[in-house]
């Protein structure tokens, strides 16, 4: 298996060709070789918020994968006759803890508000049995002093982690990514809500919402005043692009 995935552009975002079993059959791959790498999971909200901004763009198309988390990145990948499944960052994360007794890899959680991390560790050692998380923490909301995050890197490197799982919210856990992957050996995974989905603090949408892409609107429902923008504003705008794209094409 090549180190990168191939991919299709999606607003000059490389969304790779991948699903549940390809991500974490490379994931698992890039283990062996103590190479600190990022992974960004996109959906339409966050593509478009990267592309309008350079530095987030560069951030998008610095990482190892970018895998398609929301079911309008899948649509377009199929329409364009590829192979490519939703992975996202909820069932991406279930999935690798899943089969961590198996795998051996060491997993890392990082963010939510305070005791999210805890809650989720004591959720997947319940869950499945075998599963290695070697560390947890919750950062504060504000930004660390050099200090601070030095011992952070310093904690996370000591854990003997290979995967870092990164859940502060789009487009804060890029940039933290980003900012970190040359200090830390591990892979880093951003999976945004999927602390609070699995530690209970957030109700996922229903599976059959999942499947026909209608769960940004379960999730506008539930947190309308933090995610109106995200949803009324920034989804249309990215359908529009896209479309207009698509028929240059």
């Amino acid at each position: 298996m090549s180190v990168k995935p191939d991919t299709f552009d999606v607003l000059g975002i490389p969304i790779a060709v991948t699903s549940l079993p390809d991500a974490q059959a490379r994931i698992e791959g890039w283990a062996a070789d103590q190479t600190g790498r990022y992974v960004g999971v996109r959906e339409a909200a966050s593509s478009m918020a990267m592309s309008d901004d350079p530095d987030l763009l560069a951030i998008a198309q610095g990482a190892a994968m970018n895998v398609p988390d929301g079911m309008p990145l899948v649509w377009i990948g199929k329409l364009r006759g590829l192979p490519v499944q939703r992975t996202c960052g909820p069932d991406l994360i279930d999935h690798m803890m899943a089969t961590s007794a198996q795998s051996r890899l060491k997993h890392y959680l990082y963010g939510g508000k305070e005791g999210v991390a805890d809650t989720l560790r004591a959720v997947f050692e319940s869950r499945y049995p075998g599963v290695q998380i070697v560390g947890t923490e919750c950062p504060p909301f504000r930004a660390l002093t050099q200090q601070e995050d030095a011992a952070v890197v310093e904690r996370i490197s000591a854990s003997g982690a290979d995967v870092v799982w990164v859940g502060i919210s789009s487009p804060k856990q890029d940039v933290w990514m980003r900012d970190h992957v040359d200090a830390l050996p591990q892979t880093l995974i951003g999976v945004g809500a999927a602390f609070d989905f699995h530690s209970g603090a957030v109700q996922r949408a229903p599976v059959w919402m999942q499947k026909s892409g209608l769960e940004w609107l379960h999730r506008l429902s539930s947190e309308p005043r933090r995610l109106w923008r995200r949803y009324l504003i920034l989804v249309p705008r990215f359908a529009w692009r896209v479309l207009r794209a698509e028929v240059q094409r």
